[in-house]
Formats: C-alpha cells, sequence, structure tokens
C-alpha cells in the first residue's frame, strides 16, 4: 500500500536571516565554540545537524560543555545504552534542573510577568532574587508537610506565576510535578491526578477568560474530597475575593513567605522531573515521564539555538499549564530570558490583544497558534502598524500545521525583521522533532529542518527511508527527552506499543511527513487518521490548508471512514463564518479549490456544514474518535468526554452517523 499522495507545495521564503542575524545567532556561536574548542569544521547547519546525530554523544557532551552545565556529579559516559526504548543517558550524574535557573538569580531586571485580561488582577513581576526567594520558602512548606523526593506535587492553575514557582519548589526537593490547567474539568484533572496519588495540591480559585471570572472552588474542593492521599492544598487567589483558611488548606500568601535557603538536592539524571499527560481522547490520560537531565539538555537545546533566546530576552507564550508549550515557556529561565505569563483569552477584549501584550513588555519571542493568526487576518487585524513590536525578533507558531496563507500574511504584516517559523513536536518528547533554525529560510508550507540531535527520517512501509514522497515520522536515534516510562506501566507495555511496535528499536511518532532534498519537512497529518482513498494515502493537512484559506470557512475536519461492505466514505466538515449558508454553489466552490490546491484525490465525497468541530482541550482536532463515531461506536466507548472543548459537539456526528445508516 502506498504512502499519502503529497499535493504540489508552494514552497517560496516567507523570510530569510539577513546577515545581521547570521552573525549573532546562537546556533551560529555554537558552531564557531565547536570549531575553536574541538576543531570541528562544520560548514552549515546542514553539516551540523549530521555531525549531530553521527556523533550523539560527542554531540550532547559538547552540549553539556557549551552551557556549562552544573552537576554535582558527572558520570564517565555520555550514552551507556542506545537501545529503544530504555535508552540510558549520562549514568552516574546527578544534578537538579532548578540549579541551571538558579545561576541567574542574581541577574538584574524580572523574572516572571503576571498578565491577565482587563478585570483581572493587575499587572505584577517577580524579579530574579524574588523568584529565588519564593521557590525557596514553597519549597520550606512542602518540606514542612513531610513533602520528600519521589512525591507527587499537582496543580490546577491558569498559566501565572505562582504555578512556575511551585514547579520549581517541587523539583528543587526531587519531588514530581503535575499540572492541569483551569480549562480542565475536575472530572478531567482528577482522571490524571489520581493516578499519582498526589500528597499536594496547589490550586487557584479561578481564572479568567473572555471578559469573564470563572469559579473554580467547587472543582477544588471534589478534587480534595477524591484524592485521599493529600496531605494538604496551597490555594492561590485569583479572582480578588478573600479566602478564609480552613482545615487542610494554606494561603499562598503564607506558603511563600520567608526567607530561608535554597539548596536544590541532587539527583540522578533520570530522575522524574514531572508527569505529563496524554490528551485523552483514545482512552485513559497517559502519564508521561521526563527526568531532569534530559529535559535541562534537550530546552537548553531547543531554547537557546533553535529559539535564539538569551539573557534578558522576554518570551511571551500564549499556552496553558495542560499544554507542553507551558513546560517550554518555563525554560526560557534556562537562559536567563523572562517569561509572561498571561491568564486570559488572546483575542479579549480585542482581536489583537496578544499582540498588544507583546508591544507592553517588548517581547522578544511571540509563540501563538496557527488558528489566532487566522483569526487575526480574517479580523483586518495590522499588528506592526497598530502595536511597536520593535523589539520582537521572532514569531513562532504551534500547536498545528502553519497554513503558506497564514504564514505569507505574518510575513507581510511584520516585516523582514522579524523571523517566522514553525515547529512541531510533542508532549511525548516535551520538544520539537523539527522546527526553526534561525541561520536557515522559513519556506512556506514547511518545517525548516530537523532539530540538533533528532535523527529524524521519513519511511515507506517497508522500513526504508525516503525523500520526497511521504513516509512515516520516524527517529531512529535516542533523544535524551524521551519518555523515562508511562506512569502505571511496569512492564513498558504501553510505552512499547504506543511508540516501537510498527518499527521495533525506532520511534514512531504518528505523523506523515515529507522530507523534501533541501532538508526541510512538510507535514501531512496524522498517521492514524489517514485518508486512504482505493489504496492511496493522503494526509488530511492538506486539505485543511487548502479549505481554511477560503473567507467562507472558518474550520474544517475531513475524516476517512471504512464502511462494513467495503466502501469508503470520505466527508468534508466545514463551519461557516458567520453569515454564510451552506449551498451547492459553495460546496462545488470548496471541491473545486480542493481539486486544484491539493489533487483530485483529495476531493471529498461529500461536504457537510456542522455547527463545530470538537477539539482536544490543547486544540488538535478529534479525527480518530469523530471517525469511530461515524462508524457507530458511542462516543463514551472512543473518548473521554472530559477531554473534548465542547463535548456537546459530538452528538451532531452521532446524529449524521445515525442518518447515514439509516438510509444505507
Amino acid at each position: 500500500m502506498t504512502s499519502p499522495h503529497p499535493p504540489e507545495q508552494d514552497s517560496s521564503p516567507v523570510w530569510t536571516p539577513a546577515p545581521a542575524d547570521l552573525d549573532t545567532a546562537n546556533i551560529e556561536d555554537f558552531r564557531r565554540w565547536l570549531t575553536e574548542r574541538h576543531d570541528l569544521r562544520l560548514a552549515d547547519y546542514h553539516a551540523l545537524h549530521a555531525w549531530s546525530v553521527d556523533h550523539l554523544e560527542q554531540f550532547w557532551s559538547c552540549l553539556w560543555e557549551y552551557f556549562d552545565v552544573r552537576a554535582a556529579q558527572r558520570g564517565d559516559q555520555v550514552l551507556a545504552d542506545a537501545t529503544m526504548p530504555g535508552a540510558r543517558w549520562f549514568p552516574g550524574t546527578r544534578l537538579n534542573y532548578v540549579d541551571q535557573i538558579l545561576r541567574h538569580q542574581m541577574l538584574p531586571g524580572t523574572a516572571l510577568i503576571a498578565e491577565s485580561e482587563p478585570g483581572g488582577p493587575e499587572v505584577s513581576s517577580l524579579s530574579w532574587p524574588e523568584l529565588r526567594r519564593q521557590v525557596a520558602a514553597v519549597a520550606h512548606t512542602f518540606r514542612g508537610l513531610g513533602i520528600q523526593k519521589g512525591d507527587r506535587v499537582v496543580g490546577y492553575l491558569p498559566d501565572v506565576p505562582q504555578a512556575v514557582v511551585s514547579f520549581l519548589a517541587a523539583a528543587s526537593i526531587g519531588a514530581v510535578w503535575s499540572v492541569c490547567g483551569q480549562e480542565y474539568s475536575a472530572d478531567a484533572a482528577l482522571a490524571r491526578f489520581e493516578q499519582l496519588e498526589p500528597t499536594v495540591l496547589v490550586a487557584a480559585d479561578g481564572y479568567h477568560y473572555a471578559g469573564r471570572p470563572h469559579s473554580r472552588l467547587d472543582a477544588v474542593e471534589q478534587l480534595r474530597k477524591n484524592l485521599p492521599t493529600l496531605r494538604a492544598t496551597v490555594l492561590v487567589p485569583r479572582l480578588g475575593r478573600d479566602i478564609q483558611p480552613t482545615s487542610g488548606v494554606i494561603g499562598w500568601s503564607k506558603a511563600s513567605a520567608g526567607e530561608y535557603p535554597l539548596a536544590p538536592v541532587a539527583v540522578d539524571f533520570d530522575h522524574p522531573l514531572w508527569v505529563l499527560f496524554s490528551s485523552g481522547t483514545t482512552g485513559k490520560p497517559k502519564g508521561i515521564v521526563h527526568g531532569h537531565g534530559g529535559v535541562l539538555l534537550e530546552h537548553l537545546k531547543q531554547i537557546a539555538l533553535h529559539c535564539n533566546l538569551r539573557a534578558g530576552d522576554t518570551y511571551l507564550g500564549y499556552t496553558s499549564p495542560s499544554w507542553m508549550m507551558w513546560n517550554y515557556q518555563v525554560a526560557a529561565l534556562l537562559v536567563g530570558a523572562k517569561i509572561v505569563c498571561y491568564d486570559g483569552s488572546p483575542g479579549h477584549p480585542n482581536p489583537d490583544y496578544l499582540w498588544g501584550l507583546a508591544a507592553r513588555h517588548h517581547a522578544t519571542v511571540l509563540q501563538t497558534s496557527p488558528s489566532y493568526l487566522q483569526a487575526c487576518e480574517t479580523a483586518g487585524v495590522r499588528p506592526a502598524a497598530e502595536h511597536d513590536l520593535s523589539s520582537l525578533r521572532s514569531l513562532r507558531v504551534t500547536g498545528s500545521v502553519l497554513s503558506p496563507s497564514s504564514a505569507r500574511w505574518a510575513a507581510r504584516e511584520l516585516g523582514p525583521r522579524v523571523a517566522i517559523s514553525s515547529a512541531s513536536g510533542g508532549t511525548d518528547v516535551v520538544s520539537g522533532f523539527v522546527g526553526s533554525v534561525p541561520t536557515l529560510p522559513f519556506m512556506a508550507g514547511e518545517l525548516t529542518a530537523p532539530c540538533l540531535g533528532v535523527a529524524l527520517e521519513s519511511w515507506d512501509p517497508r522500513g526504508q527511508s525516503v525523500r520526497d514522497q511521504v513516509g512515516e515520522l520516524v527517529v531512529t536515534k535516542p533523544m535524551p527527552s524521551m519518555p523515562l516510562a508511562f506512569w502505571d506501566d511496569p512492564d513498558g507495555s504501553r510505552l512499547r506499543g504506543t511508540y516501537f511496535d510498527a518499527f521495533p528499536g525506532v520511534w514512531r511518532h504518528g505523523d506523515w511527513i515529507t522530507i523534501t532534498e533541501r532538508g526541510s519537512v512538510i507535514m501531512h497529518g496524522r498517521s492514524d487518521a489517514t485518508l486512504n482513498r482505493n489504496g492511496v494515502r493522503m494526509g488530511s493537512a492538506d486539505i485543511y490548508q487548502v479549505v481554511e484559506r477560503l473567507p467562507e470557512v472558518a474550520e474544517s475536519l475531513v475524516v476517512g471512514v471504512e464502511q462494513p461492505d467495503g466502501g469508503y466514505w470520505m466527508p468534508l466538515f466545514v463551519v461557516l463564518t458567520e453569515g454564510i449558508d451552506m449551498s451547492p454553489e459553495l460546496a462545488r466552490q470548496i471541491t473545486t479549490a480542493i481539486r486544484e490546491g491539493a489533487s483530485p484525490r483529495h476531493v471529498p465525497d461529500e461536504v457537510i456544514a456542522v455547527p463545530g468541530i470538537p477539539h482536544t482541550l490543547t486544540g488538535k482536532k478529534l479525527e480518530v474518535p469523530i471517525k469511530r463515531i461515524l462508524q457507530g461506536a458511542s462516543p463514551d466507548t472512543v473518548l473521554d468526554s472530559q477531554s473534548v472543548d465542547d463535548p456537546g459537539l459530538l452528538g451532531d456526528y452521532v446524529h449524521i452517523a445515525k442518518a447515514r445508516a439509516a438510509s444505507a
């Protein structure tokens, strides 16, 4: 069976680095350092990347040296066992992730900024010394509750500085952190936290979104009642109300008060740092365990070399603590950059509100989503014309594929001085496989290159590496931030089944990609949601890029449904923009656009207007669950409704499935 058929790509540069960008890029400094210190003559990024995967141990050892990583003890080996799963990195090494942040504690200026929507708490900030003091105080509070190395501390919080402080405090004593944003219901948070048997819960009384305060006190109480291992709850006030102390509840002001020493405990390189959870759309959420050392090295590489951040810069990312981009945001502290924590909607009270935040705080890097850029374009937002973005060096777009039209819109609006980039990775490795390179052009419809140290390939079904044709995204050599384990998976069977069953010993991520002859990467969508018409496989992302450029379409979802009689039905669901109704003429316009912009093979069997497209709580379309519902499965058997942004939308697809079955 063939791989997906790739449509024609319009791959033209939307951003090209200027000579000054090349001279000052951190990744270029690293390349020069390798020449001076290790006599490595690497002509360009592609040569640097090839060396980084061909000489994996030397690369990670050099990276350690370049960043002067602090460790209580450095072992003799870098990679004792390269077998996947189970690769053993830096055995005998003892360190703590928090030490790399504390080395910046005497920097002048701000470490964290707290922002909220109008009507929320006032803007506030933490200096580097105050960040250290609060981390020390909260760690002291945790120790006073008997928290020890290996215990679990969980957070139910919006994107606020208290989440960062609590994480660093827990990590500093060797406790394991996990967090859910408060957009998760109590049941959804409980489905994750109850697996961990946590000892402390840090929770806010609520959050702000779209002009409204959302109280979460009832949800917090539900969590407290259903997590019997809790010794205490630390409550963070966000809604401006007095919190009355009760048994087992400590106010944040008390938990973070006082002056205490802070000496992070040295732990093994692979000691668990945090547990991130899968979306839970295909069953019980999987707890993904990452280690101190692996995350530290991977995030130093990503933040400094690929994101091009340095001390004194400002990172503003629109994210939720439920999403790995929150962990990535925290990593900016590793290089001495400041971060902006924002509790609210990116588009309230105006569509350009996020751009205003970037201007107000002189953001160097702004991270957002393709859907936000598309909304800004539709609303006629003029970011650089309406805001002072003179400090902005980079716009990073994550979460889903950035369409060529949105990339060009951003480039037009921001001008050649601002680097546009997009990346792809996952919660699984809490990092990126492929993404931005500050010294290479960014092409419309493509991701620039595989990241350093990532042995990324595209494989056909026989396990052969291919170029300029679609294949499975695989990683053939280990990365330090690959999962240590899944939580409560003692024999490792779930971990192996998730990533290593298709190609034993090789990480299969579940994405269709094309690696071009230039070394760039084109994403085609999830391979487990592949469209397979008459033996020709296609990626859903190729259809979305065409359809969602149409002004009449706000969003779309396409699935391929195998029928009991052996037939194949490929409907396209569209959410139309306000004031637009479905008509035969509009359906023809959509299918013509797909035929011309992708290929005739990509044209759906039907175009169906729906009220909405359901997503995970981190914004990913529910392709596989919707496909299974259309095959007749009940929603509660294919996904956890608590992991869906709008569970009420599922009923529309159930109705479509029943109507189609009745007419068969």
